[in-house]
């Protein structure tokens, strides 16, 4: 059975304007037990209010991941590039040796949600940088950003009742970001909801199936160790 774990039960931290979930030990917050999975090691949901974020801060040896939910986010690195990152969009920040960003809310009155996630890097030059558009299919794994790392991620659009089956995989998590999905194996068995901000972490279990119960979408990272 995959480990479910519920929104309601993520670490929180809570900043000037800002608000912040959290799946893995981050931070302040420590748990021996909830460090990572494969190599992800971050899936933070952020809701900042407007004219709100954060300034500049150093990372090294990650990829971070970002996936815009809601709103507009302006980014800004050491790289160089700078933009502006509504949904549709998946950035990838590989900080290699270190890099320092900046994130902040493009409005001054619209919030912002994201989810950034980070993984340990197979990347140890300089920082590298990607960004791609997607355009999630209903009932289809849609590829995203590629990373520097044994992973891939993709995201997922459902209909209501529409349902996907997701391939084996060393590792597998599914990260709710709107709607209800319910989880099954592929035999049918133990059907477990997950809703938004909920997570389910397989590891090697075999093929698995999602299905809608209204419009739903999410991400879901395959691991390759």
């Amino acid at each position: 059975m995959p480990d479910i774990r519920r929104s309601a039960d993520r670490f929180r931290t809570e900043g000037q304007g800002v608000s912040t979930r959290h799946s893995f030990s981050y931070g302040a917050h420590y748990d021996p037990d909830n460090v990572g999975f494969g190599p992800l090691i971050a899936i933070n949901t952020e809701c900042i209010e407007g004219d709100r974020g954060y300034d500049l801060h150093h990372h090294a040896d990650v990829e971070i991941v970002t996936w815009v939910l809601e709103g507009a986010l302006r980014h800004e690195d050491g790289t160089g590039h700078r933009g502006v990152i509504r949904p549709g969009t998946a950035q990838r920040l590989s900080a290699g040796t270190g890099v320092q960003h900046s994130e902040q809310n493009a409005s001054a009155d619209e919030p912002l949600v994201f989810v950034q996630m980070m993984l340990a890097s197979d990347h140890d030059g300089e920082p590298d940088y990607a960004q791609v558009e997607v355009d999630p299919q209903p009932g289809e794994l849609t590829p995203t950003v590629g990373v520097h790392a044994a992973a891939e991620l993709f995201a997922v659009r459902l209909e209501a009742g529409q349902g996907v089956t997701v391939p084996a995989s060393r590792r597998s998590l599914v990260h709710v970001t709107s709607g209800s999905i319910g989880l099954a194996d592929a035999t049918g068995s133990g059907d477990t909801t997950l809703e938004a901000g909920d997570e389910a972490r397989f590891t090697d279990s075999g093929e698995y199936d999602l299905r809608a119960s209204s419009a739903a979408t999410a991400l879901i990272w395959q691991l390759q160790r």
